[in-house]
């Protein structure tokens, strides 16, 4: 209703101003009969009713339906009436809509495109990085460090990539199970060993409860304690003696099981805290270690929110990050 007003409201003005001006021609021609007028008007609101009337009951439908929310893209051209006007913007929706499907099936494809060559690149690219690492691996020789260094990243990097691709296709590419947390953890901690030893930082691994299993997918949850510990190793990397120390540590708080990772490092500015999980924001620290994305927490709490699990976080600037996944289920193995 609201709606038609608003479309018939210059009609209205137009009709009131015609009506004052005839009346106003009529006094100034000296003739002027209140009852004559007043009849007049009568009339003249009584047509301009009927119209208002007529043009509202019989395009109802159509004011209704510009009044709600689409559905669909298929319903923005539904037919209602069959009017001059409404043929003219059935075709134009249809020629806008066969217009729109085009471009968005084209930049599907080549979206598709794109992200099967990434696929196929980071695969291809893990090969070459295996064996320069194997054959640098027995080499002492400080350029050699140097090389296994960069290696390191750049494993680390294809990593995200090929995991920011598979979470694309997450439903089919999860498996739950069964999973010791503390089996988990010792994981973690030795493949990234050759980092620990790189930045100079010791691990902690502390269990409060021997025996915690979650249920969960193996291969994320190793991605994501992955992420926080390279994330923690990151930025603890170069400070003071206590920032050398990183706690990986698994336990039970009320009714859920929870992994979490402890660094000393230089946390997060207070700003920053509540963007930390968006995709590709590095914020301040970010700026400084040239080598962050801004994905590694994105990912981590994509993955744990379609694992049903949860990511907390506590920071403050230079004294460190706490970072947790909870799980709201578990037994003991």
């Amino acid at each position: 209703m609201k709606l038609f007003l608003r479309e018939h409201l210059l009609l209205i003005a137009v009709q009131l101003v015609q009506f004052v001006a005839i009346l106003s021609l009529c006094g100034l021609d000296g003739y002027f009969n209140v009852w004559i007028a007043l009849y007049a008007i009568f009339i003249g609101f009584f047509f301009l009713g009927c119209y208002l009337c007529y043009q509202f009951v019989s395009r109802r439908r159509y004011y209704q339906r510009l009044n709600q929310p689409l559905e669909s893209l298929d319903a923005s051209y539904r037919r209602l009436e069959k009017t001059p006007v409404s043929d003219a913007l059935e075709q134009l929706l249809h020629t806008q809509y066969r217009y729109y499907m085009q471009q968005l099936e084209q930049l599907i494809k080549q979206q598709e495109e794109h992200l099967t060559f990434m696929d196929q690149w980071v695969h291809q690219m893990k090969t070459p990085l295996s064996i320069i690492e194997l054959t640098v691996q027995n080499m002492d020789e400080p350029e050699f460090a140097s090389i296994r260094e960069e290696l390191e990243r750049m494993r680390s990097g294809l990593q995200t990539v090929l995991y920011m691709a598979r979470l694309r296709a997450f439903e089919q590419d999860f498996h739950v199970k069964s999973v010791g947390l503390e089996r988990i953890i010792r994981a973690v901690v030795h493949d990234n060993k050759r980092l620990f030893i790189q930045n100079r930082i010791y691990p902690e691994v502390h269990v409060a409860e021997s025996g915690i299993a979650v249920e969960t997918d193996e291969k994320w949850l190793f991605f994501m304690l992955t992420q926080l510990v390279t994330n923690a190793i990151k930025y603890s990397a170069g400070q003071a003696e206590d920032g050398g120390r990183i706690v990986i540590s698994c336990g039970i708080r009320g009714e859920e099981a929870f992994a979490t990772v402890k660094d000393r490092g230089i946390g997060i500015p207070a700003a920053d805290l509540k963007r930390v999980f968006e995709p590709f924001y590095t914020g301040d620290n970010g700026r400084t270690a040239r080598e962050s994305t801004g994905m590694g927490l994105y990912l981590t709490k994509e993955a744990a929110a379609r694992l049903g699990h949860r990511v907390d976080l506590s920071s403050e600037a230079g004294s460190g990050t706490e970072v947790s996944i909870v799980f709201g289920s578990f037994h003991m193995a």
